[in-house]
C-alpha cells in the first residue's frame, strides 16, 4: 500500500488504542513504518524524535538488528512450547538472570505477554497465598490516586483513574485507593518545605479502617506515571515498607515501566532502596521488540506451593514464550555491553538541567521525575499553581500542544488524566543532542500555546 492507501486502510480496520477515532474523520491516520536509534520515520519519510521510547518501552533503541537475529534464531529452533508442567531453555535462562539482578530474595519468575497480566497475576498470586497460609479472609488490595497499573479487570480495578474505569463498572471489589506522592498538589504538605509523608500514613489509616485482617497488598510505582512521574519522598517507601510488615502485608512494586534502566537501575525499587515481596514487569524488557511480561516473587511465596498437591491455577499461552525470551536475553546483553544503566545515571542531571531551563516560561509550572522520566506539568497561574478547566485542557493539550508537537517532530505524551502534563520518556540511548533537541521543540510548542491562550 501507498501512504494514503495506509492510512484510509487504518480508519477503514484498525481499531486503535485508546483513540477517539472519530479525530481522524478529517485527515490522515499517521503511519510509522522504521525505526533508528532514537528516531522514528512515517510513511512519507518524515523523522520524529522519539520522546516517549514508544509506550515507555524502546529502551536499547529502534532498529537493533541482534534483537531481530536473536528473534529468528530461536524461532527457527523451538518457536514455540508451552510453560505449562514443561520448561525450555531461553525461559529457564531468562528466570535465572532476572533472579540474579532482582534486589533480595526475590528469585521466583512467573511469566506474563504483558504488564497487565503481570499485575492481575501478582493479585491473584497475593489472594491464594493468603489462603494457603491460613489467612483467606486477605483478599483486598491498596493501590494510589490517579494511577494507573493497566486494563485486565483486576488490573483496572487497581488503577486510580476514575475516567476510564466508569465504562466497564461494576469491576472487582476490594481495591482501595490511597494518596499518591504529588507533592506539588498535597494537601498536607505542598507549602512544606519537604514531604511530612502523609501519603505514606495514609496506607496505615486505610489499612486500620479496612482491618488488617483483609488486606493482602500494596501496589506502588516507584515512580508513579499517570499524573506526571509523582516521585517518592525520602523515607516513604522505607515507612510503607515497616507498615507492610507490622500488618503482614504484601508489597508490590509494579515496574512495568521504571524496571531495565529508565531510572538508571535494573529496578526502581533499587534506585529507591526498598525491598519488595513481588515486582511486576514488561516494556523494557525486550525493548519492544517481543511482547514479554513477568512477575517477580519472593522465595516465601512459593513456600506454599511446594507443599503436597498445591499449585499456582494460573497460567496464559503465550507467556514465556521462547522467541520472547531469547529477544529478552539478547537486549540484556546489549545494555551490559553498552552501559546503559551507567548512561542513563551519568546523563540524568544534564537531562533535567536542560528540563529545568523551561521553567521561565509561564505555562510551565513544574518538571519533576527522574533517570530518563519526566513530567512537565502545565499551569494556567503560576503564582497560584491554578490548573486548567476541563474545557481549557481539551483545547491546550489535544487542539495546540499534541498537533503542534507531532508538526515538529517529538512523539510525547500529553496527558490530562490528572492535572495537564507533558511526559517524556525517551530511549535510554538518547545523549545530549537529544535533550537539546527535545527542548528546544517543547519550547517553540509551548510559547505557541501561551500565544493562542
Amino acid at each position: 500500500m501507498n501512504t494514503e492507501e495506509l492510512s484510509e486502510s487504518a480508519k477503514r480496520h484498525l481499531w486503535m488504542h485508546f483513540t477517539r477515532m472519530s479525530s481522524y474523520a478529517d485527515h490522515e491516520v499517521p503511519v510509522m513504518v522504521r525505526g533508528q536509534g532514537p528516531y522514528v520515520y512515517d510513511s512519507k519519510g518524515k523523522r520524529y524524535l522519539d520522546g516517549l521510547a514508544g509506550l515507555f518501552v524502546v529502551q536499547v533503541g529502534h532498529g537493533r538488528t541482534e534483537l531481530a537475529e536473536a528473534a529468528a534464531k530461536q524461532a527457527s529452533e523451538l518457536a514455540y512450547f508451552p510453560l505449562w508442567s514443561y520448561a525450555h531453555q531461553p525461559a529457564v535462562e531468562l528466570a535465572d538472570r532476572l533472579a540474579a539482578i532482582a534486589p533480595g530474595d526475590i528469585n521466583r519468575v512467573f511469566f506474563t505477554t504483558g504488564g497487565s497480566e503481570a499485575v492481575e497475576s501478582a493479585w491473584k498470586l497475593a489472594r491464594q497465598y493468603f489462603k494457603l497460609i491460613g489467612k483467606p479472609e486477605k483478599t483486598k488490595v491498596i493501590s494510589r490516586n490517579l494511577s494507573y497499573h493497566g486494563t485486565t479487570f483486576g488490573a483496572l480495578s487497581l488503577t486510580g483513574l476514575p475516567g476510564i474505569k466508569t465504562p466497564f463498572e461494576p469491576l472487582v471489589p476490594g481495591a482501595i485507593k490511597v494518596q499518591n506522592t504529588n507533592h506539588y498538589r498535597c494537601v498536607d504538605c505542598a507549602m512544606l518545605d519537604q514531604c511530612n509523608l502523609a501519603c505514606a500514613d495514609d496506607i496505615e489509616q486505610r489499612i486500620e479502617f479496612e482491618g488488617p485482617e483483609t488486606i493482602a497488598a500494596v501496589y506502588l510505582e516507584p515512580v508513579q506515571n499517570a499524573g506526571g512521574c509523582f516521585t517518592p519522598a525520602p523515607g516513604y517507601f522505607q515507612r510503607v515498607r515497616e507498615i507492610c510488615d507490622k500488618y503482614d502485608i504484601l508489597l508490590v512494586s509494579d515496574e512495568v515501566i521504571t524496571a531495565f534502566g529508565r531510572l538508571g537501575y535494573w529496578f526502581g525499587a533499587q534506585k529507591y532502596g526498598y525491598q519488595p515481596d513481588i515486582i511486576t514487569c514488561a516494556k523494557g524488557l525486550t525493548s519492544g521488540y517481543s511482547p514479554i511480561g513477568a512477575m517477580l516473587a519472593s522465595d516465601r511465596l512459593m513456600e506454599p506451593f511446594l507443599k503436597e498437591q498445591n499449585s499456582f491455577l494460573h497460567g496464559i499461552t503465550f507467556a514465556g514464550h521462547p522467541v520472547s525470551a531469547a529477544v529478552a536475553l539478547a537486549n540484556l546483553d546489549i545494555f551490559e555491553r553498552d552501559q546503559l544503566l551507567d548512561h542513563v545515571r551519568g546523563k540524568e542531571g544534564e537531562f533535567r538541567a536542560k528540563l529545568e531551563t523551561l521553567t521561565d516560561l509561564d505555562i510551565v509550572g513544574e518538571i519533576r521525575g527522574t533517570g530518563f522520566f519526566y513530567g512537565i506539568e502545565l499551569v494556567k497561574d503560576k503564582s497560584t499553581r491554578e490548573t486548567f478547566n476541563d474545557d481549557e485542557s481539551e483545547r491546550l493539550l489535544r487542539g495546540i500542544l499534541t498537533p503542534k508537537l507531532f508538526e515538529l517532530g517529538l512523539i510525547c505524551r500529553a496527558d490530562d488524566r490528572g492535572d495537564p502534563v507533558v511526559q517524556l520518556s525517551p530511549p535510554l540511548v538518547c545523549d545530549s543532542e537529544q535533550f537539546d533537541e527535545m527542548v528546544s521543540i517543547l519550547r517553540e510548542a509551548f510559547e505557541a500555546a501561551q500565544a493562542a491562550l
